[in-house]
């Protein structure tokens, strides 16, 4: 078995739990690979192939993200553009999407007893028109559009064509079921069951007592318009792009599905649970 790793050091704790998986992988026969960026980090293993991420993701059987919820986000554009499941270790604060805990190594064990599931999970796909041409982007959890220095804005959405709604507010959140625990759930909207097909749209900070959260069949486009300055998008929280008012967004069910791997029977009503339902520490 080929196991590719993808670790974010800057979470603390990662360095140490990445070589810690890495031996353990290796006891159980895997190949173990890593980006070229982390050699010296893993250095001291040298049993650890190195390799381009685009390469090591094509080639490997599973991904492995160890860091938190943000790590998993950018590792999953690997692993569903190559048909590869995913598996989180979480060495961050909430870590919603990961099966195991950076104590919890020893269930790594499941991956070659066969005792874990992956479960796909809908993927939104964000076309962003400006000036003539057109940029694609995929995203797992969701994509914002909101003015800077949290200024309200004035938003058209539309589906199919047709306006469903115009608005002020200081921004707009479009989520996958994935993604309905992020910041669309800051934002007031439902926790959605992550199996079911839907994208949520919600209003950040609407100066409206009606608004609110909408579920929309992902078989529609969606459109989004504005007309005020300083509006960015940002799609699973990367960098900020401009968003002209003259630019428009469509954003539609992506044909990439993420297989996120679960182990040890772990459901997502455990993790709304045991990480939503209390304080962070």
């Amino acid at each position: 078995m080929k196991i590719a790793l993808y670790p974010n050091f800057d979470k603390s704790n990662a360095l140490s739990c990445a070589l810690s998986c890495a031996e353990i992988l290796h006891r159980y026969g895997a190949e173990v690979f890593v980006r070229e960026s982390h050699r010296e980090q893993f250095s001291s293993a040298d049993f650890v192939k190195i390799g381009k991420m685009s390469e090591i993701a094509s080639e490997c059987d599973i991904i492995i993200a160890i860091g938190g919820d943000g790590t998993i986000l950018k590792c999953s554009g690997y692993a569903a553009k190559n048909g590869k499941p995913l598996l989180g270790i979480n060495t961050g604060r909430l870590g919603f999407m990961a099966s195991v805990e950076r104590d919890e190594l020893h269930k790594l064990e499941g991956l070659f007893s066969g005792e874990y599931s992956t479960q796909e999970r809908m993927m939104i796909d964000v076309i962003h028109h400006h000036n003539g041409e057109s940029d694609r982007f995929t995203a797992l959890n969701d994509v914002i559009a909101a003015r800077m220095f949290s200024r309200i804005a004035d938003f058209t959405v539309s589906i199919n064509g047709r306006v469903i709604s115009n608005m002020r507010s200081d921004g707009v959140v479009f989520s996958t079921p994935t993604g309905s625990t992020a910041y669309a759930l800051s934002a007031g909207g439902p926790i959605i069951e992550p199996t079911l097909s839907c994208i949520e749209f919600a209003s950040v900070c609407p100066h409206s007592l009606w608004s609110r959260p909408m579920l929309i069949d992902p078989s529609n486009t969606i459109e989004v318009e504005h007309s005020s300055e300083d509006v960015f998008f940002s799609v699973d929280g990367s960098r900020e792009v401009h968003f002209d008012k003259s630019d428009k967004l469509e954003i539609m069910r992506s044909e990439s599905v993420l297989k996120l791997i679960e182990i040890d029977g772990g459901s997502f009503y455990d993790a709304v649970n045991m990480k939503l339902m209390r304080s962070l520490k």
